[in-house]
């Protein structure tokens, strides 16, 4: 088991007495959950980022927008400058309204909505965006965010995770038993067969979850419209770096070097002079990062990565194996949950 932080392992029995005692006052009803008019889809995860929580989102907004339903995305803008409960618009300040967020609006196509309590960030999306057609929320990181009733769970789960350990000594958020509150577990191709065993062993009062197996694929740059740097100098702020240089990787693209930001980076003047300094003493000609960064640079820090070359934007996006089989399963839940409700 990965202990990242070995110091607080003796905190960790009490990290999880005491989400066990939450999950338990919810299943009592002492804590209250809201419920909201349309039906409520999570996709969530039990570690502290890094799972891929965001190409899932953005694929289940495009199938469900296909399929003839109004979405609407509703997420907490984690580490947002910003703290009113709002809609995100596509060119918004992604510093002030969180770097996932500005993402989502951008990629997805659908209204979203941030806000600490994602009941309210609901509300707010029913009043403000009614709509003839069928509704269906899409929560962004919702397995612990309990205080919203959710009609289906879908939780990631990733190899780093089962060799994870609870906070605060490691990144999991819950402990892989909580499982057992999933509908649908998502695995990613590479992973799956290891992980199915470790699915197949939990089960709670909804039996034992489904399986989704997805295969993660990055694109750089945009329809081939500037040449990749040769030489690149790669950057990001997100929770597992080593993830993106290997997808890099992956597709043949080496950069020279790597600069990780933590999670969430809020970029800065000194932040692009660190990483001229460094493009300067590796010899890139250019720079490739991730989405979620690229969001958060202002026109003036592009114009200064820019005097070294093209700063290459990788996108990242999933796909369903067995797709037609995976959402007709679920297109059918939120059927049923549809013809109750409305």
């Amino acid at each position: 088991m990965t202990t990242r932080r070995p110091l607080l392992l003796p905190l960790t029995p009490l990290y999880g007495a005491i989400l066990a005692m939450k999950r338990q006052l919810f299943r009592w009803g002492w804590l209250k959950q809201n419920r909201l008019q349309s039906p409520v889809i999570s996709v969530g995860s039990v570690s502290a980022g890094g799972a891929g929580k965001t190409p899932m989102v953005l694929m289940l907004a495009w199938v469900f927008r296909h399929r003839g339903y109004a979405v609407r995305i509703l997420t907490r803008g984690y580490k947002r400058s910003g703290r009113a409960t709002t809609r995100v618009e596509p060119f918004d300040d992604a510093v002030w309204y969180g770097d996932e967020p500005v993402l989502l609006a951008q990629r997805s196509g659908v209204p979203v909505y941030e806000g600490a309590d994602r009941y309210q960030a609901g509300l707010m999306a029913e009043r403000s965006e009614p709509s003839e057609k069928l509704v269906v929320h899409l929560l962004d990181d919702g397995f612990q965010h309990r205080r919203l009733a959710r009609d289906v769970d879908i939780v990631l789960l990733t190899k780093a995770d089962v060799e994870d350990t609870l906070l605060p000594a490691g990144n999991l958020r819950e402990p892989l038993a909580a499982l057992a509150d999933a509908d649908i577990v998502v695995l990613r191709e590479e992973e799956a067969d290891t992980l199915r065993g470790v699915v197949a062993g939990v089960s709670g009062a909804k039996g034992t979850p489904a399986i989704w197996v997805v295969r993660r694929s990055l694109s750089l740059g945009e329809g081939g419209e500037v040449s990749l740097p040769t030489e690149p100098l790669a950057f990001c702020g997100i929770a597992r770096p080593e993830n993106f240089s290997k997808m890099l990787a992956a597709q043949g693209y080496q950069p020279t070097d790597i600069l990780a930001f933590p999670d969430h980076h809020a970029y800065n003047d000194d932040d692009v002079h660190r990483l001229l300094e460094l493009a300067r003493q590796v010899g890139a000609n250019g720079f490739v990062t991730t989405e979620k960064d690229a969001v958060k640079l202002t026109p003036i820090m592009r114009e200064h990565l820019e005097m070294v070359g093209a700063i290459i934007v990788a996108r990242l996006s999933v796909e369903l194996l067995n797709e037609q089989e995976s959402l007709s399963q679920l297109i059918t839940m939120v059927g049923r949950l549809d013809r109750r409700k409305h």
